[in-house]
C-alpha cells in the first residue's frame, strides 16, 4: 500500500471512531473542519435533520488570504462563528474529522471560540 493510501485509511478509521461519539443535534450542532493542503472548510452541521446551517472556507469570495495558513485557519474559524451566530447556533461540538488538534485545526478552534461559540 502506497504512502498516501495509508495515510487516508488510518484517517478514516479516526474518524469513524471519533464520530460514534460525536453527534450534532439542533440546540448543539457539529462543527466540522477538513483541511487540505492548501485550504480549510468549516461547516456547522445538524446531524438529526442531515442539514448544513453555515459554512466557510479560505476559497470563499470574500476571503482575503493573509499569507500564513494557520492565520488564514483563524480568520476562517471567526467568519464561521459570525455566520453560525447569525443563524442562532451559539453552542457546538467540535468534530476534528480525524485530523490532530494542533496546527490549523487547533486555529479554526481558537478563532470560532474568540469570536463567541461555546464548545
Amino acid at each position: 500500500m502506497n504512502p498516501t493510501a495509508s495515510k487516508r485509511l488510518k484517517r478514516s478509521r479516526r474518524k469513524s471512531g471519533i464520530r460514534k461519539t460525536l453527534l450534532g443535534s439542533p440546540s448543539r450542532p457539529r462543527l466540522t473542519v477538513f483541511r487540505s493542503l492548501s485550504h480549510i472548510y468549516v461547516q456547522v452541521i445538524d446531524d438529526l435533520s442531515g442539514h448544513t446551517i453555515a459554512s466557510a472556507s479560505t476559497r470563499d469570495k470574500g476571503f482575503v488570504s493573509t499569507g500564513n495558513k494557520s492565520s488564514e485557519a483563524t480568520s476562517v474559524g471567526k467568519a464561521i462563528a459570525e455566520r453560525a451566530m447569525a443563524k442562532g447556533v451559539t453552542a457546538i461540538v467540535f468534530d476534528r474529522n480525524g485530523f490532530r488538534f494542533h496546527g490549523r485545526v487547533k486555529a479554526v478552534a481558537e478563532g470560532a471560540r474568540a469570536s463567541g461559540l461555546q464548545f
